[in-house]
């Protein structure tokens, strides 16, 4: 998948994670690094091979299929984490078995580059969820900054070499084409430290990515997202800030403090705009996560009628039976639920029948291939087929291009998010959006 925020769609794509194939990441690599006139365009090439260790085992111990189906969601997860947490030009390309390769073209320290690399691993190695059981994945990644005028079969082979130097090293994760893995800058706990300071004075920032109905286009709300702009570092998006916050068990704090924010922002746009937030594991795990969502609907104002959660199947994996205690228990105060990311990994059809619902919020990969490849197609009218039968609403995530636009619209989906009509914006300039 490639993007800068955007994603293109040409060149011949991989059959099994409907990435595109590693003839089009060097073509693109070769054009980054002729391209134009950015001072230092030429320096800011990055990239890094991703290996899954052992990937053959996971096939005879879970089955072909269970194999397939992680190697897709890895695709899935690789995609939507470069789409939170890099700012410029990027690409995802598989390039055999279980190894996929990232490369970006953006401003970019080594030490954050390390950072990505160090996050991305985390959320690869989340389980996932096949017919028998949990599957845990264990990456290696190897990464390097392009030198100017490398070219893109010389980065390839240098991380190759990496990576097999790493391999040869039991429990090393990470390994620097230049051999060295240890770049000077923020220490991991120094970074967890900046993270709570920033929770505690209030730097964790919100955008909101509008929603529009179908099809005549209304804007009709916004999901929020967070964004922490460090001091240092740059940009760092939701997928790193979440991991972090993990780490030092304040995951809790980070989600209030999110919902506190977004809810005040919200309550400042015009009356028939909703708001989307995100629930995590953590919310749900809480007694009392209903109570103080509540409390912060409240307190800010925005009327619970006019609120969206949005909980995806990882937020469901601990505890089923509590979650839908939970979103009953706000659904009876007006809010309404949406199940994010449907269709991506092994959805639990369960979650349909014991969740007080009202939307389903189809993940990208539902859309990325209906408009060339007829199964793609044929799944999403099951999907929004499936939804009209249990009185629910169809949002899809992840709209790029006005043929998938008008595909969707005549395909009775309601509502959409994606870069076609608008990126991820500051607070201002969603407001702007809502009173034209």
């Amino acid at each position: 998948m490639e993007g800068d925020g955007l994603h293109h769609g040409h060149g011949p794509r991989d059959a099994l994670t409907g990435l595109p194939g590693l003839d089009v990441l060097q073509q693109r690599i070769g054009e980054w690094q002729d391209a134009g006139t950015e001072p230092l365009a030429r320096a800011h090439v990055h990239a890094m091979l991703v290996r899954l260790r052992r990937f053959d085992a996971v096939n005879l111990a879970y089955g072909a299929a269970a194999g397939d189906g992680a190697l897709a969601k890895v695709a899935v997860r690789m995609v939507r984490f470069a789409n939170s947490e890099l700012e410029g030009q990027w690409i995802v390309s598989r390039s055999s078995g279980g190894s996929f390769l990232l490369a970006a073209r953006e401003r970019c320290s080594r030490e954050r580059w390390q950072l990505v690399a160090e996050q991305l691993a985390d959320a690869i190695a989340r389980p996932i969820a096949v017919p028998a059981g949990l599957l845990r994945l264990s990456p290696r990644i190897a990464l390097l900054r392009g030198l100017e005028g490398e070219t893109a079969d010389s980065m390839l082979d240098r991380l190759g070499h990496a990576l097999a130097g790493a391999e040869r090293k039991p429990g090393m994760r990470l390994a620097w084409a230049d051999g060295d893995i240890t770049p000077p800058g923020h220490s991991a706990a120094e970074l967890e430290a900046d993270l709570l300071g920033a929770i505690d004075n209030d730097e964790i920032e919100i955008v909101y990515q509008p929603q529009f109905r179908l099809p005549d286009e209304i804007l009709t709300g916004a999901e929020a997202l967070a964004r922490w702009n460090h001091p240092r570092l740059g940009r760092i998006g939701a997928e790193t800030l979440f991991a972090l916050a993990e780490r030092t068990d304040h995951v809790a704090p980070l989600s209030r403090h999110i919902a506190r924010r977004a809810l005040e922002g919200a309550a400042l746009w015009p009356a028939d705009l909703r708001l989307s937030l995100n629930v995590t594991p953590a919310d749900l795990a809480s007694g009392s996560y209903a109570a103080q969502l509540c409390e912060k609907i409240a307190e800010t104002g925005f009327p619970a009628e006019r609120l969206t959660l949005e909980v995806t199947e990882q937020a469901l994996l601990h505890d089923i039976d509590r979650a839908a205690r939970t979103m009953a228990e706000l659904s009876a105060k007006g809010v309404r639920i949406a199940l994010d990311d449907f269709g991506a990994g092994f959805c639990n059809f369960r979650y349909l029948k014991v969740l007080p619902l009202h939307y389903l919020k189809l993940d990208r990969t539902m859309i990325d291939g209906i408009t060339s490849d007829p199964r793609d197609l044929a799944i999403f009218r099951a999907m929004v087929a499936m939804a009209g039968a249990l009185d629910l609403e169809v949002i899809a995530e992840g709209v790029e291009d006005e043929a998938q636009r008008a595909l969707i619209a005549r395909e009775g989906c309601r509502f959409y998010q994606g870069f076609l009509r608008a990126p991820p914006m500051e607070p201002a300039h969603f407001l702007d959006l809502a009173e034209d």
